[in-house]
Formats: structure tokens, sequence, C-alpha cells
């Protein structure tokens, strides 16, 4: 029997108990790379997700920007679709703060007072998802908002609140250096911030079953190859040049995507009690060498080039595509279920305005990237698989499509 048959009847042998099981809870902490700073994304399936920072965003609107209304589905929101369609029982929540780091969420310290860290000891999570800042990972230059002792740290001390949770009072020279000056050199901070004791209750819910992942972000044109700075609208959040040039802190997005690699798989590794990383970063990166999307989003013929747009119009958030791209990718990294499934039917992508043509490219990245073999299997097993992975329902018009456009068998 082929491989991917086989996988299709142990997926059809299991369907029924998927649906009746449990749900996973899943929570995703991070920043706006996570909640998708525009629409669609950011909007997107918002009621089949729960926004933790919602009622903190009513109670203080300071802690968010006047152009990201709550409630936010974003990235989970897309995923959260994914798992509806491949017949996954998941409860799916976000804990997310625009620019907050995993040292912002772990310490609350943010303007708003939002307890962040609250929203981590909430419940039981089956599956918690950590996104850092976009730069904090990479190593420390003038001018870049790194701070990779910082990233390892944080990392390390909500795994270690989510599987443990013991109450805790710490100095962060004892978590970073082991002295206030080996504290200082790494971080950068105050002899005062360094030597401060940090008081830490205990999660109530902390459970050692929860599975973590780190949610590897991606490289940033606007840090390799912009002609200029940009300016924020603070009411409309349109992005617009400045006449200021733009300092390049890497030569290539390769490079800048080799150190954001290094950092999160170097802390996963580190630290057995991760469950692994989801490669978003790498998986843009793949998109960007394949050809399937634009490398240069400053270049003349950047809109007309006929490829696949990653970046939104700042250099740093991602599209409506690259959202999509990234949670594909989570998708895969989390339920170990081949996002070249999806197929050109796919609802999430026809919701956010994806052509199915855009959406095929990007689940074959994302599958390649996560090493499954994308192949097109005979059209009984596709039906099969489909049958299997939950798509019970679909429309005959639906189904003749991903048909056409399956992968090949494995």
């Amino acid at each position: 029997m082929k491989r991917f048959s086989a996988v299709v009847l142990a997926a059809l042998m299991g369907s029924c108990a998927a649906f009746a099981a449990e749900p996973i809870s899943i929570l995703f902490v991070g920043n706006s790379y996570t909640f998708g700073r525009n629409d669609p994304v950011m909007s997107y399936n918002a009621a089949a997700v729960t926004d933790l920072t919602a009622a903190m965003w009513q109670a203080n609107p300071t802690g968010s920007n006047v152009f990201e209304p709550h409630p936010w589905g974003g990235v989970p929101g897309i995923f959260k679709q994914f798992t509806v369609q491949a017949g996954l029982n998941y409860e799916v929540a976000l804990s997310t703060r625009n620019a907050a780091s995993l040292r912002g969420h772990f310490l609350n310290s943010n303007p708003a007072g939002w307890d962040l860290r609250g929203n981590i000891a909430s419940q039981k999570w089956g599956k918690v998802v950590l996104q850092e800042q976009s730069d904090e990972p990479l190593p420390r230059q003038p001018g870049l908002a790194s701070n990779p002792a910082y990233f390892s740290a944080y990392a390390n001390m909500i795994e270690r609140f989510v599987h443990h949770g013991a109450a805790l009072s710490y100095r962060e020279y004892e978590i970073i250096g082991g002295s206030i000056a080996a504290c200082q050199d790494l971080t950068g901070a105050s002899a005062g911030s360094c030597n401060l004791l940090r008081d830490i209750p205990a999660n109530p819910n902390a459970s050692a079953d929860t599975d973590l992942y780190l949610y590897q972000t991606w490289a940033r044109p606007n840090l390799v190859n912009a002609p200029f700075t940009t300016v924020t609208d603070p009411v409309t959040g349109a992005v617009s040049f400045t006449t200021t040039p733009a300092t390049s802190f890497y030569p290539t997005l390769e490079a800048m995507t080799a150190d954001l690699h290094a950092a999160y798989y170097g802390v996963a590794a580190a630290n057995p009690n991760f469950a692994g990383v989801a490669p978003v970063g790498d998986a843009f990166m793949l998109a960007v060498s394949s050809g399937v999307a634009t490398r240069d989003i400053y270049a003349a013929d950047a809109a007309t080039d006929g490829l696949i747009d990653l970046w939104w119009d700042d250099g740093t958030h991602a599209s409506t595509c690259g959202s999509y791209l990234s949670a594909l990718t989570l998708f895969g990294s989390i339920t170990s279920v081949d996002p070249a499934l999806l197929g050109a039917g796919e609802i999430a992508a026809m919701e956010l305005g994806i052509s199915a043509a855009d959406a095929l490219a990007l689940q074959r990245v994302a599958s390649m990237q996560l090493g499954f073999t994308p192949a097109v299997p005979e059209p009984s097993s596709w039906a099969l698989a489909l049958l299997g992975l939950g798509f019970v329902g679909w429309r005959a018009r639906r189904l003749s499509r991903i048909a056409r456009h399956a992968p090949p068998d494995r």
C-alpha cells in the first residue's frame, strides 16, 4: 500500500474519534505579528477566537493603537479555520499586544497595565505558542532593538511558568550573566534593573503536559534594503515614507533569516521542554528563494512582477498573504497535518481575498518547509483524504477544484 493511502486510512479510522474528542486548547502569545496589524487579517474569524486582551483594551485602550480595534482574530483566526476544515477540535485564544516582547508579557511591563502574564495563567492549556518581538532575538547592534539575552531568558521563564508554575522571586542578574555587571553587559540594562527583585505569583493552571512552541518570525525588508524610513499615521495606521535614508542592518534577507533561525532553534535545542519551532521565517525565505514571493518590496516593479507580496507597506509586518503563510506553517508544525492538503478551495484564503493559485503556492511552500512531500494521489485516495481530514460537507464544486490541484502521491 502506498504511504499516502496508509495515512488516509489512518485518518479515516480516527476521523469519528477526532470529532468526538475533547477540544485542544491553544494560546498564541505575541504581538502584531500574531494578531495581524491590518485587516482583513486583524479581525479575521474573531468570533471563533478568544481575544484575552479585548477586555483589557476596553478598560484601558492605551494598550493598543487607535487603528487596531479589538477583538482580534489574526493569524490564530486563520489557524482556527484550518483546524475546522481538517476536522480537528481546537479552542483558540490569543494574548497579544502591539510591540510586546516575551519579557513584557511575563513582567507586564506595559503602560496600560494589561495583565498578560495573567492571561497565560488563566487556564490549563494544551498548547502554547510564543512569538518574540521581531528583532529581540537578533545579535545586538547599535540602533537595533535586539536583546538576545532577554529572549532566551524569558522564553525559558515562560516555559517554566507554564509547565511548573511555582511562585518565585528573582533578580535578572541571577538568570542572565550571573552577576550585575555581566547582566548589564549582556542586556544593556542598568544595574538597578538587573538587581531589582521581581516577585512572580504561582500559576495555578500550570501543566507539565502543555506543548510549547516557538514561532520563528521573518526577516524585515525595512532592516535590509529600505530606501527611507517610514512614519505611521496614529489614527489611520497608514504608512508613508520620510526623506530620511533608512539604515540597513543586514545585507540580505537570508542573513537576517539565518540569525533568527539560529536564535529560535538555539533556545529550543538548549531546552528540551519546548515541543519545537514553527519555522515561519524560514518559510518566508523559501517563498522568496524559490521564486514564489517578491524579494525586494521596494523595487519599481514589486507590484507588477507577478509574484506574491509577503510584507505589508511598512516593510516589517506581514501582508495578508504573509499572514496566511504564517498560519499554514504554524498549522503544519502544531498539528502534523500537511498544509498542502487544504487545497485550492481552502476557505480562509477565499475569505481573505487570496486567489486559489496563490493559496496553492503558499500551501506548497509551507509543506516543503516542514518536510512534507507534496504529491498528487489517485482521485480515490484524494477523496478518502478529504473525508478523513474532515472536509465532509464541501460542495461538489470545491471538491472538483481541489482534485484538479491535489498534490502527488507520496
